[in-house]
């Protein structure tokens, strides 16, 4: 080999182990976040929604690294670690607290702490009509029911609407009128919100403002904003997606929200932490960082944490008729806001029920006057996409949707769709992610209006 072409080789060896070394040194910062999603996941599944582990990584977990997890299942100690080359993470399942993956907290100190009694709902689904329970009424609402079940066995069991639908139910004029699961879900089975769980957190700040505690227009007031231009952001702007601050919320790579939802022990302090990029209101980003800022405040307003859990269940959870949803902590105790509850299929639809009724449920108004409105009102800056913690559909973005539908909508094709002027609520739960495509919801809710 002549010199120069030494020198040649000598470079593309360098260069070459450059590459490498930044590979690896990129794949070490994703591994919390691979064996991260995979513990959280596949634990939460078991142990919260009694599935099958072989279904889970078939289904949920079958995606770019997170498929090549190695995943251990200790059923005594409800916990799952899960090995990807040298990464490993753990998670470990609490009743009432759900499953918590271990960031700067052992398992031993978290299995110290117990949820508080005290949340006892008085009733029994099993024994009372709907909607608190689960006794459905008789009633011909008009709507055609045979084409229902036509449109619900093309979603089920043909996936003629793409993605795959597990669960769905449709009420009219309050009473469910189609309802169907594939054959390992059923009315019992508690499935994952994902962002879904941002509007019941818009609920929660709901009941807090009804009862006088918190206002949405004032500053946070929190520590952290006193010095700096944060002071200026209200309640209203993080509920409303417009708290300028800087955020990247790609689900696909190494970002502000895969970074928070797999490697933080307290995922409300890292979103606060983020710095302003626009002044607060001016400009809308979706961003599940500020949804649980806005959990955090919430978990402010409680003296301690016994009354800060069981006001969640007392206050909305069981006057809606969802006594045994499970809403998620991160390692410090905060609900996980933006993305972690686990509810029934019923249950979503009872969520919804609450929303298409203006806060009032079984005739007992849990959400203030004109919280629905508020809700409902487009974010300055959101194109009429967004309200506050609901998607909007006044740019019609579902062209064959109404403009005054309003939805809860989660990333693997989770839906809430509330349709007031036809009174209708449409839930679909399931795994459907965008990444592939997703579901084909227009032609889903066409094809459910053309029964009215």
């Amino acid at each position: 080999m002549t010199k120069t072409g030494k020198k040649i080789f000598s470079g593309v060896l360098i260069t070459l182990g450059v590459v490498i070394i930044c590979f690896a040194v990129y794949l070490n910062s994703l591994m919390p976040i691979i064996t991260g999603y995979a513990a959280k996941n596949l634990c939460s599944d078991i142990f919260v929604s009694n599935r099958k582990a072989g279904d889970i990584e078939a289904v949920d977990l079958n995606f770019s690294f997170i498929k090549f997890t190695r995943n251990s299942i200790n059923y005594d100690e409800k916990s799952v670690t899960s090995h990807f080359l040298w990464g490993k993470s753990k998670a470990i399942y609490r009743t009432g607290f759900g499953v918590t993956l271990l960031r700067n907290v052992t398992a031993e100190k978290l299995l110290k702490s117990k949820y508080p009694s005290g949340s006892d709902p008085g009733y029994s689904q099993d024994t009372i009509k709907w909607p608190l329970g689960d006794i459905l009424p008789v009633k011909n609402t008009g709507i055609d029911t045979l084409k229902l079940g036509e449109i619900s066995k093309k979603l089920i069991t043909d996936n003629a609407y793409n993605g795959n639908a597990f669960a769905f139910i449709v009420l009219h004029k309050g009473i469910p009128v189609v309802e169907s699961y594939k054959p390992q879900f059923n009315k019992k089975t508690r499935l994952l919100s994902w962002s879904m769980a941002k509007s019941f957190t818009n609920a929660m700040v709901g009941v807090l403002v009804k009862e006088g505690k918190l206002d949405i227009l004032k500053p946070t007031d929190l520590n952290e904003w006193k010095n700096d231009e944060r002071s200026r952001i209200t309640l209203n702007d993080l509920m409303q997606m417009q708290s300028g601050l800087k955020w990247n919320e790609d689900y696909g790579n190494r970002s502000d929200v895969t970074l928070m939802l797999h490697c933080e022990s307290d995922m409300g302090h890292f979103a606060l932490e983020r710095p302003v990029a626009y002044p607060a209101g001016t400009h809308w980003y979706y961003s599940s960082g500020t949804a649980n800022i806005v959990s955090k405040l919430i978990r402010k307003q409680f003296s301690s944490d016994s009354a800060y859990y069981v006001f969640a269940n007392n206050q909305l959870f069981n006057k809606i008729g969802i006594p045994d949803a499970v809403f998620e902590v991160d390692p410090s105790g905060t609900r996980v806001g933006s993305s972690y509850l686990y509810a029934t299929t019923r249950d979503y639809a009872r969520f919804g029920l609450l929303f298409e009724n203006y806060g009032i449920f079984n005739g007992e108004r849990i959400l203030p006057e004109g919280w629905v409105k508020y809700t409902t009102t487009p974010a300055s800056a959101s194109n009429g996409v967004y309200g506050s913690f609901f998607w909007l559909n006044r740019n019609k973005r579902l062209p064959s949707a109404p403009e005054d539908m309003f939805a809860c909508d989660g990333h693997d094709g989770q839906h809430i769709y509330i349709l007031p002027t036809q009174q209708l609520v449409v839930v679909i739960l399931g795994y459907s992610p965008t990444s592939r495509g997703g579901m084909d919801t227009d032609r889903l809710l066409k094809d459910i209006l053309s029964t009215l």
